[in-house]
């Protein structure tokens, strides 16, 4: 499906820069990969529109087999997890519930380098409530509605994360199994830009934990991810423009939060016919032996140790 969509010319010098990208790479690319979900008997109803597959073109910087794999990697993960990466209606109760207390959202406003902005606050998700699904599913709503915009696939986006009021329960709430997993396919399977991550407020007995994710994602993650103590800190290098007036911004949070349920509503068909993709096999995803989190790359059983890391939190309990 031909739709031509206008990008600024900043963003296109971006995407010339960073992802080898022109109007020649991007048509034949395109060519390429709707051939190629064509004539793929795994693949049912899944949407070949340019904004849908140049996510995942742009993620792998145009390496066309690379894109189709995350395809498959993003389709089996909505396969496997359909209780958090499917339905994902934010005019459902929960869904509506959990962005209006402000646990996740979109500012409003780009930071200097024209990302989007995400931000989770931890006082807005009550995990003695609502599930780590529910928790999941508030995460790839708000990945799928930034992922529909292109100059975003482009630029990329920035996480900020505040901790403050986070409880033992916010870790306990997962099951050990289920968050190894998800949090390691997850980061293989979304065909997204993660360009900074900011933690501020974070409790020291959460450190270690912060300090042992870091050590099972990419270097390329964990190089982009910093944690600040105060929000001062936090604002000597993020844009305090993009931020809510509650982490030293100007915008309340309220008001960012009813401009995201805007775009959020915008998107929303979108997103839902989204669901109408499948996979019916998983017998292409290559390498499916490393795509399992079981095991971390020392050897060292992912699964038993998060199981520790819950253990230890039922003894916790945050300042």
């Amino acid at each position: 499906m031909k739709h031509e969509v206008q990008i600024p010319e900043n963003v296109q010098k971006t995407a010339k820069r960073e992802l080898r990208e022109d109007k020649s790479t991007r048509e034949q690319s395109l060519e390429q990969f709707r051939n190629w979900i064509r004539k793929n008997k795994d693949l049912h109803n899944v949407r070949d529109d340019d904004t849908f597959l140049l996510r995942f073109l742009r993620a792998k910087k145009f390496s066309v087999p690379m894109a189709e794999q995350t395809l498959l990697k993003y389709l089996n993960i909505r396969r496997t997890f359909p209780h958090m990466s499917t339905e994902l209606d934010h005019l459902s109760v929960t869904m509506n519930d959990i962005i209006t207390n402000g646990y996740i959202f979109a500012s409003p406003r780009r930071d200097k380098n024209g990302r989007r902005v995400v931000i989770i606050n931890a006082k807005g998700f009550n995990p003695k409530i609502y599930t780590s699904s529910d928790q999941a599913k508030a995460h790839f709503l708000t990945y799928e509605c930034l992922m529909e915009d292109q100059e975003t696939q482009i630029t990329g986006i920035t996480h900020i994360g505040d901790f403050s009021g986070v409880m033992t329960a916010h870790v306990t709430n997962w099951n050990p199994t289920e968050f190894a997993k998800v949090f390691k396919w997850g980061e293989q399977s979304l065909p997204m830009r993660h360009k900074e991550i900011h933690l501020v407020n974070v409790p020291s007995t959460l450190k270690w934990l912060i300090d042992f994710v870091k050590n099972r994602v990419s270097s390329k993650i964990r190089d982009r991810l910093t944690i600040y103590t105060t929000e001062a800190d936090l604002v000597k290098t993020v844009d305090a423009h993009c931020l809510p007036r509650e982490l030293g911004g100007e915008i309340p949070m309220k008001a960012m939060i009813q401009m995201w349920k805007a775009e959020l509503a915008s998107k929303r068909e979108m997103i839902l016919r989204i669901d109408n993709s499948k996979l019916l096999s998983d017998r292409g995803i290559q390498g499916k032996g490393s795509y399992t989190p079981e095991k971390a790359s020392n050897g060292t059983n992912f699964v038993s140790q998060i199981e520790s890391i819950a253990g230890s939190f039922r003894k916790l309990e945050f300042d």
